[in-house]
């Protein structure tokens, strides 16, 4: 390789960067999120300029940034402001899921899916993303994701549907009454971060039956919303994210109980990303 790469995986409130350069060397960075349907372009030009270019003295070659919100139009607005700060270089913005869709399956064809704080989904080519069920956000969708989890706990230990013992645990750990909880969600910011926030509760209950069944059952509702509408039961479902990842058990369980099988599963998608690209150069 006679030039470097440059490559971002960006989320609305960290991006990892990984420069690997021509003699192969890999090095990793981190940045504050990039989310051009939030972030004007002075915001955007700022965070690159000021945290990006004081890591790297990356000048030449190819920059590669897949990022939320990274659609068109918005994303013209960090291929202008990377293309300023880069002139030398090949620029490429796209959006996390084709990210995640080139870091999971290459070349191949195959059904991308992202679980983490929210999710997504795509049905893949092998070069474009083909199909695409709206995600719809955490309160209209988001099924199987971080916030819909924190969201199905809350209904279930308040409503009475979970064992009295695991509401207990929950006062324990968290210190928050019903009117914390309706004030963080109704009214405080960022109440998706905030929901995403009581999954390490699910994780430490995840033997419990019911949270087992919980989180079978939330997968499944993925699976049947957003999955099967692409009509190729017989691809493997690959996933990114950490959701997908701390759950691997219980997402390929719901799976088999939906007769889809589960492939590939990432917590980060950025190493995939670089070998998609390293076979391009």
């Amino acid at each position: 390789m006679n030039k470097g790469l440059l490559i971002a995986d960006s989320g609305s409130t960290k991006t990892d960067w990984l420069y690997v350069a021509p003699d192969g060397t890999c090095t990793e960075f981190h940045t504050d999120g990039i989310n051009p349907t939030r972030d004007t372009r002075d915001t955007i030009y700022n965070v690159l300029y000021h945290q990006l270019l004081t890591e790297t003295p990356y000048n030449e070659g190819a920059v590669y940034f897949y990022g939320a919100g990274c659609i068109e139009p918005f994303s013209q607005a960090v291929y202008s402001v990377i293309h300023e700060l880069f002139p030398k270089c090949i620029v490429e913005v796209e959006s996390d899921l084709l990210g995640a869709a080139r870091a999971l399956c290459g070349d191949k064809p195959g059904i991308a899916c992202i679980l983490g704080t929210g999710s997504n989904s795509c049905l893949y080519d092998g070069k474009n993303i083909v199909m695409h069920t709206p995600p719809l956000g955490y309160i209209l969708g988001d099924e199987g994701s971080g916030t819909m989890l924190g969201k199905t706990l809350l209904n279930g230990l308040f409503k009475g549907l979970l064992p009295e013992s695991l509401k207990q645990d929950f006062s324990e750990t968290f210190n928050l009454t019903l009117p914390d909880i309706i004030g963080r969600v109704y009214r405080g910011p960022a109440a998706n971060t905030f929901l995403a926030s009581l999954v390490p509760f699910i994780a430490k209950h995840r033997t419990h039956p019911a949270i087992h069944t919980m989180l079978v059952e939330a997968f499944r509702l993925f699976f049947v919303r957003n999955i099967a509408i692409y009509g190729h039961n017989e691809m493997p479902v690959q996933c990114v994210g950490g959701i997908a990842h701390q759950f691997a058990e219980e997402l390929r369980e719901a799976a088999a109980a939906e007769n889809m099988i589960i492939g590939h599963i990432l917590r980060r998608p950025i190493n995939g990303m670089v070998q998609y690209h390293l076979s391009k150069h």
